[in-house]
């Protein structure tokens, strides 16, 4: 999958990370990174907690998870393939 991280290069991002030395100082950028690590890790747990209640749901209620992720899979293939030609122009 080719994706672009938010359409910014990189003198952009040399260009963001000097404004932010120059706004909160070298003293509170590791403290602000340390904030952002954290809160990056609290969204990772909860939406791992989230695609576990859901498959467990699933399961109890007698859904083929795995057969149906394989089909969603497929689907995409599908998809694939017919949008190539079209992403490539």
């Amino acid at each position: 999958m080719n994706l672009m991280i938010l359409f910014i290069s990189g003198p952009e991002i040399l260009f963001i990370g000097l404004m932010i030395l120059l706004v909160f100082g070298a003293d509170k950028i590791p403290e602000i990174s340390r904030g952002l690590g954290k809160g990056i890790r609290q969204v990772k747990d909860a939406t791992e907690d989230i695609k576990s209640e859901i498959k467990k749901s699933a399961e109890k209620q007698g859904l083929d998870t795995k057969s149906i992720k394989k089909e969603i899979e497929e689907v995409k293939d599908q998809m694939d393939e017919l949008t190539g030609s079209i992403k490539r122009k």
